[in-house]
């Protein structure tokens, strides 16, 4: 069974994350995608963006688009608990890590599977990321990251260094968003 996401999916507009699957006007068959969505706020409620995952047999996809930030890098990560409390976000928890790895691409004795790619800002004050996690899923298997407290995207003020053990040295969490349990 399918629980609704709490935010209207018509607010996502990240290019490509619509499209259902509709093929010369026949609908394919098998269970609806597994998918969240979720909108990054910022402390004070300000959205800083969106962000959508998709669960596929090759892992989960990432996409999110943050907004209105200066230009620079960031770190986005998934955090274990569905909990957004501000100033800090600090309820969100640690990064997703189900298989007790440590932080970072770059660590030789990791990534976990909250580790995701820096966001780059632009002149416009806008970034995206589109990143394949494997062997992370939503729901079903070992360790699904939708579990009975759920989980969250966190946005960081800094970019991760992809090898600092526990958050890639990443700074202040800066917007959070709930990816409610399942």
């Amino acid at each position: 069974m399918r629980v609704p996401v709490a935010v209207a999916v018509a607010a996502f507009t990240l290019a490509g994350c619509g499209h259902s699957g509709t093929s010369m006007g026949k609908m394919r068959a098998g269970p609806p995608p597994i998918e969240a969505t979720t909108q990054l706020l910022g402390p004070n409620g300000e959205l800083r963006g969106t962000a959508m995952l998709s669960q596929r047999p090759e892992g989960s996809v990432v996409r999110a688009r943050v907004e209105g930030l200066a230009p620079g890098t960031y770190a986005i990560h998934l955090h274990a608990v569905g909990k957004c409390e501000g100033p800090k976000f600090t309820t969100a928890g640690p990064h997703f890590n189900p298989t007790m790895k440590m932080h970072g691409r770059d660590n030789p004795m990791g990534p976990h599977l909250g580790d995701l790619p820096n966001v780059v800002v632009g002149l416009g004050g806008i970034g995206t990321v589109d990143f394949t996690v494997p062997m992370l899923t939503l729901v079903g298997g070992p360790a699904p990251l939708l579990d009975a407290d759920g989980a969250a995207v966190v946005l960081h003020a800094g970019p991760d260094d992809y090898k600092t053990d526990p958050s890639g040295a990443s700074g202040d969490r800066i917007a959070c968003g709930v990816l409610p349990a399942r």
